[in-house]
């Protein structure tokens, strides 16, 4: 079965109807101690699938997948569901894509991607200096018109420019970009114009996402230790590449100031996103298995403030990417929960309870 075909297996159904057409229910899958899953439905079946996040009516998801993590020659696409259970392609199948978001509206999505510049895949990062993260200078970010199809250009230039969110108010994009020599958030207009500058700190601050009154930020931010590490990281991002090991949680005002960080918990800490109460924040980290690399990674929530951290995915893998629906009845987030094969990862949607 193809990674971006809707799982069609016959599962024991749960009371509760399907959030997304095509989701089939899998409370069968959800663990001990996640008391904050009511019920649990499982989108897709097989391959790569992540990074998952809601239309503003909170009735379709768009999403990032790749059929085989094992091959050079099959690189992430963006997908997005449908009100009768399909899914459609949304990007050409040029280059490679990423970060898929919803506009207001939710009649175009915006991604990254470098079809300008590659017709195939970029060469993946060699890891014989350690794991780290390609930030492909050719990634753009662009807009494409779910009914015609017609893409347009929202930021483009010579750097990676690509993780990009959209303010739940409507008015603003918050994306990641080298533009400025180091990788920091900037933001812009809907049409890509009044571009600001959000952090000038040095390090890899990325993966930001707008509090749901739009006057906040929560983002990823590298962590150095030393000065051989913060060495080692210009080193790397002249290869235009990222070690994402050591990341920690900040929040900051959406003009860029109030910087303040969040978690201390060492490792790996990212995909934040904001509580719809926007007093909690809900990330990933693998900071319970240290040494583990980037395979143990848990749902934790934890207060802006920095206290009363909690677990909230018991999985023994892989759980990530959590967004809320806009109305916050639902939860979607990509796991290696229940897969057939080692190492596959699908989109789930939880309904939430506090």
């Amino acid at each position: 079965m193809r990674a971006h075909h809707l799982l069609l297996l016959l599962l024991p159904a749960c009371t509760a109807p399907a959030p997304i057409p095509g989701a089939v229910p899998a409370d069968h899958l959800i663990r001990d101690g996640e008391v904050h899953f009511a019920h649990l439905w499982q989108l897709t079946d097989g391959g790569q699938n992540a990074e998952a996040y809601w239309s503003f009516a909170g009735d379709r998801l768009t999403w990032q997948a790749r059929e085989d993590s094992t091959t050079e020659t099959t690189c992430d696409a963006i997908f997005v569901s449908d009100a009768e259970g399909g899914v459609h392609q949304v990007s050409s199948g040029r280059g490679v894509t990423t970060c898929a978001y919803f506009m207001p509206g939710d009649e175009e999505v915006l991604y990254a991607s470098t079809h300008a510049a590659h017709a195939a895949c970029p060469a993946r990062p060699s890891f014989d200096r350690g794991y780290v993260w390609p930030l492909h200078p050719e990634y753009d970010i662009y807009v494409q018109d779910l009914e015609t199809g017609a893409e347009r250009p929202l930021v483009e230039r010579p750097g990676y420019d690509a993780e990009a969110t959209v303010s739940p108010v409507g008015d603003r994009v918050v994306f990641t970009s080298t533009r400025s020599g180091d990788i920091e958030l900037w933001s812009c207009d809907l049409d890509g114009g009044a571009l600001h500058q959000v952090t000038d700190t040095l390090g890899y601050d990325g993966g930001a996402f707008f509090s749901h009154d739009g006057n906040r930020i929560v983002f990823r931010a590298t962590e150095f230790e030393s000065d051989e590490e913060i060495a080692d990281y210009k080193e790397t991002l002249a290869k235009h590449q990222v070690r994402p090991g050591k990341m920690e949680l900040y929040v900051i005002d959406a003009d860029g100031s109030n910087r303040q960080k969040v978690t201390d918990l060492g490792e790996a800490n990212f995909a934040p996103y904001f509580h719809p109460s926007d007093e909690k924040i809900l990330f990933s980290t693998n900071h319970t298995w240290p040494g583990t690399g980037p395979i143990n990674f848990d749902l934790y929530m934890i207060g802006v403030d920095g206290e009363n951290l909690e677990r909230v995915t018991f999985d023994e893998d892989f759980d990530c990417f959590p967004m809320f629906s806009h109305d916050g009845r639902y939860l979607a987030f990509a796991s290696n929960r229940g897969n057939n094969k080692a190492g596959e990862t699908n989109v789930f949607i939880a309904e939430w309870r506090d």
